[in-house]
């Protein structure tokens, strides 16, 4: 598929899972092809980063949800990791989204409950903090065993679609990765109706395994709905060992909060000009 295939199987009011990790691995040639697109009012489930800054900055987003949102590599442009992505600090400081704040572990829960087809995981995460003040969807549990103990009870997050970029995969959808950590794309991809996968580089399924071992072999073609070959597909985020994030780039985006006239001017040569 290409990135507008993918796009053109997406429809306004969905809930999209966004795979990668704050400024890591973030399916961005899928979220360029997104943002040119007539799709809106969408639900955003991510560890965020710019993926879900650019839709908010675009008008794309009616709720977010996530464990975090930043900009956790540090660079010249960020000494001090992580920091607030600026795009989503100026859309829910002023109100624009609707805001499901959940803790990283919980979102852990949630795509894995919806992985399971179960409605809620107990857990102790989230006990005693302000989650559960400032996030109305999270209800406590009573044990039915002996300990009767209160749990927090993680909803499921359940995603019409998830989108993930991945270093290799072949043309059925089996993928790998090659960096420090494969994220929760797997998560993602089985949490979904329906997943669609980029990558660096497809190659045969008898090549998958030649610049990794099994165990990076995390996704499986039964989750995944289409496949996208896309060299640099998570540029403007870093997709180890294939390449460390763009700092030049990165700081052109992070200076296109501060006005808009520096956010038509990176949308002219970023989102349109590629």
């Amino acid at each position: 598929m290409t990135p507008a295939d993918v796009v053109g199987r997406l429809r306004s009011g969905m809930t999209i899972g966004i795979g990668g990790w704050g400024s890591r691995r973030k399916p961005m040639h899928l979220v360029r092809a997104l943002l040119r697109s007539d799709v809106k009012d969408l639900t955003v489930v991510t560890f965020g980063g710019p993926d879900i800054g650019l839709l908010c900055a675009a008008g794309k987003v009616k709720r977010a949800v996530y464990a975090f949102v930043a900009d956790d590599v540090a660079g010249p442009t960020n000494k001090h990791s992580p920091v607030l992505e600026p795009h989503f600090r100026k859309a829910r400081q002023a109100g624009m989204i609707e805001d499901e704040p959940y803790d990283e572990g919980m979102v852990l829960l949630g795509l894995q409950a919806a992985a399971w087809r179960v409605p809620f995981l107990p857990t102790r995460v989230g006990l005693g903090s302000d989650l559960l003040r400032d996030n109305p969807r999270l209800k406590t549990v009573r044990s039915p065993y002996d300990d009767a103990e209160e749990l927090v009870a993680m909803p499921a997050l359940h995603l019409d679609a998830a989108l993930v970029h991945l270093n290799r995969a072949d043309a059925k959808g089996n993928a790998v990765y090659l960096g420090p950590d494969p994220y929760f794309d797997d998560l993602m991809l089985a949490a979904a109706d329906r997943g669609y996968l980029s990558c660096e580089r497809i190659v045969d399924t008898g090549d998958l395994l030649k610049e990794t071992s099994i165990h990076a072999l995390r996704i499986n073609r039964s989750n995944v709905h289409g496949v996208v070959e896309a060299p640099g597909g998570a540029e403007l985020t870093s997709c180890e060992p294939d390449y460390e994030r763009d700092e030049a780039l990165h700081g052109q985006y992070m200076a296109s909060a501060k006005s808009d006239e520096a956010w038509q001017e990176f949308w002219s040569t970023w989102v349109e000009g590629k």
